[in-house]
C-alpha cells in the first residue's frame, strides 16, 4: 500500500552515475541559495556567493542545519522562483508552471531523512531515480514500488530540502513522448521507522549530555561539605570545653558537643565532664542576653537619633512651606509673572505633600511607641487573681519537681561515690588520704541533701494536709448552704400553709383530703401532668404548668395538697451533694390497691 511504503529499513545501495549537465544543476542550486556540490564534493561554480540566490527569491538555506522539525519558509508572492529545465543523461526535467501555488508538502516529522516521491513514469527506473536524486546528497537506500512511487533515504537531514525542490517538475525519458515515459514528481515527506529511532537516539544522547552538563554545575556551585566531626577523647574534651569558653569558637564546639552526646559518649567515666562543658554552654546564655540587651540598645538609640533628624527635617519643611505661603499672599503675589506663579504653586504643592508624608511617618513611629508602652503598663487583672487552692497547687508541683531533681542530684552522688570506690582500690597510698577528704566531703554534702530532701517531704506533707483541709472546708460550706436552702423552704410552706388557714375554705367532709372541687381539678390535672412524666418532676416544674392555666396558684397551695394525697402521690430524691434534687410522681396505681 501507499502509506506502508513510506516505512523505508533498507541497506544503502550506493550507485554512482556521472552527473550529465552540471550547469543545469547549478544553476537549480543557485536558486537554492546553496553551492552546488560535484560528485566528488568539489564545488561546480568556485566563485559561488550565497547571496546571489536571494535574487530569485529564494531565502538561502544552511547546509549544515540540523532538520530537526525545520521547514523551509514560504516563498514570498511578489517574488516568483525561477526553475529552469534540468538535463540528466537519460532523462530532462521540466520546471512547473511559475504562477501556479507550490505543491503542498505534509508536516515533517522529526529527524526525518526519507522523501515520498510520486508521479514517476511508469517506465522509470531505480537507476533513473538515483540519476535524478543522487545530486541532493549521499542516498542511503531506495524503495522502488510498482505503483509508480518510491521512497528514498539520505544520509543527512538537509539533502530533504534539496530534494524537495523537484516537487512539481515534469519528466520525460529521453525524448519519447509516450505517457508512460512522462510523469510529474511530487516529493513530499515521508514518515520512516528508521528515522525517528535515530532522531529519538540522538535526542537521549543530547539529554544526557545535559543531564552531565548539569551534574557539573550542581557540583560546582555546590557549598563544601562541613568537617567531621572527631571522636571523644579527654583531650579531645579538655579542648572543645575551652572552646565553648571562646564566643568565637562556641558554634564549632556546641555542634561537636551535640553530636557526641547523640552518639551516646555519655556514661558514668564521663558524666562529669559533659556535665561540666554542658554548664558552660548554659553560661554562654548569660552572655547572649547581654548581647541581644546591647543589640536593643543601639537600636532604641539609632530610633531616637532617627527620631530627632526627622523631626529637625519637618521643621525645616515647616519654614519652607510658610515662604511659599507668605509669597502667595497677594502683597508679594502681584509683582510675580505668570511662570513664576505656576512654578510657585508646584514647588509650594510638593513641600507640602513630602511634609505630610514624613509628618506621617513620625507620627506612625510616635504611636508605636506609646502603644508599647500601653502593653508593658496593662497587665491582665484576671491573671493577678488566683485562688487559694490554685495557688496550694502550684506549690504542690514545685515542691514535687523541686523532689525529683534533688533525687536526681542524689543519684548522681551516688554514682560519683562508687566510681570513687573504683578508683580507690586502683590508686596508690599517697592519694589515698585525697581520696578519703573528697569522700568524707561528698558523704557530708549526701547527708546535707538527704536532711533538705526530708524538710522538702516534710513541708510537701503539710502542704497536703492543708490541701485536704481546704477541701473540707469547702464540703462543710456547701453542705450548710443546702441546709439554709431547706430551711427557706420549710419556712415558705409553713407561710403558705398559715395564709390558707386565714382565707375562707368551702365546707366539705372532715375526714376526705380533697376539701373543694377546685383541689379536685388540681388533682385530676397534676395525675395527668405526672402520668406523662413517669421518672417525676419538681414541684417548680408543677406549678409552672398549673400558673398557665390560672395565674393564681402558688406553690405551697399545691405542695400541700400533694403531700395530704400520699397514696396517689410521692416524693423522692435524686441526684448526689449539689445537684441533690426533690422529684414528684404519681402513685395512684399502687395507691388504689393500698386504699
Amino acid at each position: 500500500s501507499g502509506d506502508g511504503g513510506r516505512n523505508l529499513n533498507l541497506d544503502s545501495i550506493p550507485m554512482g552515475l556521472p552527473m550529465s549537465d552540471p550547469t543545469a544543476w547549478a544553476t537549480a542550486m543557485n536558486n537554492l541559495g546553496m553551492a552546488p556540490m560535484g560528485m566528488t564534493g568539489q564545488p561546480l561554480l568556485p566563485d559561488f556567493d550565497p547571496a546571489l540566490g536571494m535574487m530569485t527569491g529564494i531565502p538561502p538555506i544552511n547546509p549544515m542545519m540540523p532538520g530537526l522539525g525545520i521547514v523551509p519558509p514560504p516563498i514570498p508572492p511578489d517574488m516568483p522562483a525561477v526553475k529552469e529545465i534540468i538535463h540528466c543523461k537519460s532523462c530532462t526535467l521540466f520546471p512547473p508552471n511559475p504562477h501556479l501555488p507550490p505543491p503542498a508538502t505534509r508536516e515533517r516529522p522529526p529527524g526525518c531523512k526519507t522523501v515520498f516521491v510520486g508521479g514517476l513514469p511508469e517506465n522509470g527506473t531505480e537507476q533513473i531515480i538515483m540519476e535524478v536524486f543522487e545530486q541532493c546528497g549521499e542516498v542511503i537506500a531506495i524503495r522502488k514500488s510498482k505503483k509508480n512511487f518510491c521512497h528514498i533515504r539520505f544520509a543527512e537531514e538537509f539533502m530533504v530540502d534539496k530534494a524537495l525542490y523537484l516537487s512539481g517538475y515534469r519528466i520525460r525519458l529521453g525524448s519519447s513522448t509516450d505517457k508512460k515515459d512522462t510523469g510529474r514528481l511530487h516529493v513530499d515527506f515521508a514518515q520512516a521507522r528508521d528515522d525517528l529511532y535515530e532522531w529519538e537516539c540522538k535526542q537521549r544522547m543530547l539529554a544526557r549530555e545535559e543531564r552531565h552538563r548539569r551534574r557539573l554545575e550542581e557540583e560546582r556551585f555546590r557549598p563544601p561539605s562541613p568537617p567531621p566531626i572527631v571522636h571523644y577523647s579527654d583531650h579531645e574534651c579538655s579542648v572543645v570545653a575551652e572552646k565553648l569558653k571562646d564566643d568565637t569558637k562556641f558554634l564549632e564546639a556546641i555542634q561537636t558537643l551535640l553530636t557526641w552526646i547523640e552518639r551516646g559518649e555519655v556514661n558514668r567515666r564521663t558524666a562529669n565532664n559533659f556535665y561540666s562543658m554542658i554548664q558552660s554552654a548554659n553560661s554562654h546564655i548569660r552572655r547572649l542576653v547581654n548581647e541581644k540587651a546591647a543589640h536593643e540598645k543601639e537600636m532604641e538609640e539609632a530610633k531616637e537619633k532617627f527620631k530627632l533628624a526627622l523631626s529637625g527635617i519637618l521643621v525645616q519643611f515647616e519654614q519652607i512651606v510658610a515662604v511659599y505661603h507668605s509669597a502667595s499672599k497677594q502683597k508679594a503675589w502681584d509683582h510675580f509673572t505668570k511662570a513664576q506663579r505656576k512654578n510657585i504653586s508646584v514647588w509650594c504643592k510638593q513641600a507640602e505633600e513630602i511634609r505630610n508624608i514624613h509628618n506621617d511617618e513620625l507620627m506612625g513611629i510616635r504611636r508605636e511607641e506609646e502603644m508599647e508602652m500601653s502593653d508593658e503598663e496593662i497587665e491582665d487583672p484576671s491573671e493577678m487573681k488566683e485562688t487559694e487552692e490554685s495557688a496550694l497547687i502550684s506549690q504542690v508541683e514545685a515542691l514535687k519537681e523541686e523532689n525529683d531533681s534533688l533525687r536526681w542530684q542524689l543519684d548522681a552522688y551516688r554514682n560519683e561515690v562508687e566510681l570513687l570506690k573504683q578508683e580507690q582500690g586502683k590508686a596508690s597510698r599517697d592519694e589515698d588520704t585525697t581520696k578519703e577528704q573528697q569522700m568524707k566531703l561528698l558523704q557530708q554534702a549526701l547527708q546535707g541533701m538527704q536532711k533538705h530532701l526530708l524538710k522538702v517531704q516534710d513541708e510537701y506533707k503539710k502542704r497536703e494536709a492543708e490541701l485536704e483541709k481546704v477541701r473540707e472546708d469547702k464540703l462543710k460550706i456547701e453542705t450548710l448552704l443546702e441546709n439554709l436552702k431547706e430551711q427557706e423552704s420549710s419556712t415558705s410552706r409553713v407561710c403558705a400553709c398559715s395564709q390558707e388557714k386565714e382565707c375562707p375554705v368551702e365546707k366539705t367532709l372532715s375526714n376526705s383530703p380533697v376539701k373543694s372541687e377546685r383541689e379536685v381539678l388540681l388533682v385530676g390535672i397534676i395525675s395527668t401532668f405526672l402520668h406523662v412524666h413517669p421518672f417525676g418532676a419538681s414541684i417548680e416544674y408543677i406549678c409552672s404548668y398549673l400558673q398557665r392555666l390560672d395565674s393564681k396558684i402558688c406553690t405551697a397551695e399545691v405542695e400541700v395538697l400533694m403531700t395530704r394525697l400520699q397514696n396517689t402521690f410521692r416524693q423522692e430524691l435524686s441526684g448526689v451533694g449539689a445537684s441533690l434534687e426533690k422529684r414528684w410522681k404519681f402513685c395512684g396505681f399502687d395507691g388504689l390497691k393500698m386504699t
